[in-house]
């Protein structure tokens, strides 16, 4: 794969490929504003003015990266 990219790179091909970075990053961009702004308030309103900028679900709870400080501990609810 490595091989297959040096060649593509060294063929000139690299304004190529930056050409398609920009464009994607800018499709990605006005698809993401398609979403916002055109069709998810529509469906809030259908479901009785509910805001999606605060809706989020957590898929998996993280960990913290290194020893847990006490006073975190401390401040967890119990389940």
């Amino acid at each position: 794969m490595f091989k297959e990219f040096k060649e593509f790179a060294t063929k000139g091909n690299v304004v190529d490929m930056a050409v398609g970075i920009i464009i994607g990053a800018a499709f990605g961009t006005i698809v993401n504003s398609l979403v916002q702004d055109v069709i998810m308030p529509p469906i809030g309103l259908l479901l009785g003015n509910v805001d999606f900028s605060n809706i989020f679900a957590v898929l998996k709870e993280g960990m913290l990266a290194g020893p847990t400080p006490r006073w975190l501990l401390q401040n967890q609810r119990v389940q």
